[in-house]
C-alpha cells in the first residue's frame, strides 16, 4: 500500500530486511522490534522517493536515438587508435578528453604531478595523430 506498486513494494521490503539484518545484534536493546522495523520501512521508503530513479517508468519500446552517420566510424577509428597507445597514454587521453577531467584531477587519479600529465597529454596526442595518420583529416570532417 505504501509503495503503490508491487515491484516497488518488494524492493522496499528487501531493502528493509537487509537493514534489519545489519542491525540484528543491536535489536536486543530495542523495546518493540516490529515498530522499529516499521520505522525502518517508512524511512527507507522516504529515502527511495528522493532518488531520481524513483520516477523512471519502464516502456515497451525504446526511444529513437539520434546518431549522426559518421559517429560509428569515428568511434571505431578512435578505439583502434587508442588501443595502439601505451596504457598510461591511453588513460591520460581518455580521462582528459572523454571523461572531461582537469589536469589536476587526472594527476590525482593516476598518482602523478600535473606537469607530468601535461607533458604526457601532449606526447600522447602526437602519438595518436601518428597512429591515425591520414585518417585524422577524414575523421575531423565527420
Amino acid at each position: 500500500m505504501l509503495a503503490g506498486d508491487r515491484h516497488h513494494a518488494e524492493d522496499l521490503v528487501q531493502e528493509t530486511l537487509a537493514k534489519m539484518y545489519r542491525a540484528w545484534r543491536g535489536l536486543q536493546r530495542i523495546d518493540n522490534p516490529p515498530a522499529y522495523a516499521q520505522t525502518v520501512l517508512v524511512r527507507t521508503f522516504i529515502s527511495q522517493r528522493r532518488r531520481r530513479s524513483w520516477t523512471e517508468q519502464p516502456t515497451s519500446r525504446l526511444p529513437e536515438r539520434a546518431e549522426r552517420p559518421g559517429d560509428v566510424d569515428l568511434r571505431v577509428a578512435l578505439q583502434s587508435a587508442l588501443a595502439e597507445l601505451a596504457p598510461l597514454d591511453r588513460a591520460v587521453l581518455v580521462l582528459r578528453f572523454f571523461e572531461d577531467r582537469s589536469v589536476e584531477q587526472v594527476a590525482l587519479d593516476l598518482g602523478k604531478n600535473a606537469g607530468a600529465i601535461r607533458t604526457r597529454t601532449s606526447r600522447a596526442l602526437d602519438r595518436l595523430r601518428l597512429v591515425l595518420g591520414d585518417d585524422a583529416v577524414h575523421l575531423i570532417a565527420l
